[in-house]
């Protein structure tokens, strides 16, 4: 069977099913959102209130773990999505439609604060579930896997970066730091994109989604990705204020970050720098690898970020003197005229 053919047939089962899950055997579907892997998401239309079906087709993307994480995270109090009929087998499932725009497209200056300020809740309570056994680790592989993406992706088919020896050992370095940094962290379970882009503006909490890659991780990646996630950027003073109240919540919660807060400060200030290096990459790979091309804009506001954070961190300074020497003019040759 042809692709079209496939696709055409889903789109019947899936239809069928939404019908019968919902009792509306006139409903209808459009699309509610796109790049969701092989996953994706549609909208009745003639029932009320509306719904979201999720399809994720078995041998493409088993549903199982995003159901696992969820009842998880419904467990230990976290705001997500309410599940209102499943089909496993199918990969099909009904939930309750949380709207259409996520908090990266609402939030602003004026409202930060009060979402951050919800946010942050739900962050703790997530951070304070045991994670069941079988849980995936955010370790030494995956940082291994990090700072390539940077160095191959990034560095050198979207700058045409060839490191030197010397640079190469130095690059090297500052990345060996970065990964001791996270690994000799205290571990919680870990969302890996706790952001905006990630959180619905609900009332009265926000809904987390795209929750089913949760791992035992570091303590300072989540709040980090908060507040200086892949798509929004905030005045560094304000990044700094929004980890203080973290900081100060999580520890009166039991979570184990570290105290006193300046120690926190450099474990999440180096949580991001790698995280962002880790992006950069990414972002050109999904660029020249699989063609989409919205996410490679956004490389100026990464290092914009490097250049606000990393003078505060002389144990990188190697990565400053890359950005400067290498990078930076790269960049600009590069840029249309």
């Amino acid at each position: 069977m042809t692709t079209e053919l496939q696709e055409d047939a889903r789109a019947t089962q899936r239809l069928a099913w939404a019908r019968t899950a919902a009792d509306a055997p006139a409903l209808a579907l459009e699309r509610a959102s796109v790049d969701a892997g092989f996953r994706s998401y549609w909208r009745t239309q003639g029932t009320r209130p509306s719904r979201i079906v999720m399809d994720s087709p078995p041998g493409l993307e088993d549903v199982r773990p995003w159901l696992k994480a969820r009842d998880l995270l419904e467990g230990g109090g976290v705001r997500v999505p309410q599940v209102i009929a499943r089909d496993v087998e199918a990969g099909f499932l009904l939930l309750e439609d949380l709207g259409g725009p996520t908090l990266a497209q609402s939030i602003d200056a004026d409202s930060a604060d009060g979402w951050f300020d919800l946010a942050i809740g739900e962050l703790i309570k997530l951070q304070g579930i045991t994670p069941p056994e079988g849980t995936g680790e955010f370790g030494e592989a995956l940082l291994q896997r990090d700072a390539g993406l940077f160095e191959e992706w990034f560095l050198g088919r979207h700058l045409g970066i060839a490191l030197d020896c010397g640079e190469s050992e130095r690059l090297q370095l500052v990345q060996r730091r970065l990964m001791d940094n996270a690994l000799a962290q205290a571990r919680v379970l870990t969302h890996r994109d706790f952001m905006p882009r990630n959180l619905m503006p609900t009332r009265p909490l926000p809904t987390v989604l795209d929750f089913q890659d949760c791992v035992w991780g570091p303590v300072a990646y989540d709040p980090v990705s908060l507040f200086k996630d892949a798509f929004l950027s905030w005045p560094l003073a304000r990044v700094d204020g929004w980890l203080a109240q973290y900081h100060a919540r999580a520890l009166q919660a039991g979570i184990p970050v570290p105290d006193p807060w300046p120690v926190f400060l450099r474990d999440a200030d180096w949580m991001g720098i790698q995280r962002h290096l880790k992006i950069l990459g990414i972002f050109a790979r999904l660029h020249y690898r699989d063609g989409k091309t919205r996410y490679l804009p956004d490389a100026p506001r990464f290092i914009a970020f490097l250049d606000e954070v990393l003078p505060r961190h002389p144990l990188l300074a190697d990565l400053r003197t890359l950005l400067d020497e290498r990078i930076k003019p790269a960049m600009r040759a590069k840029a249309p005229a």
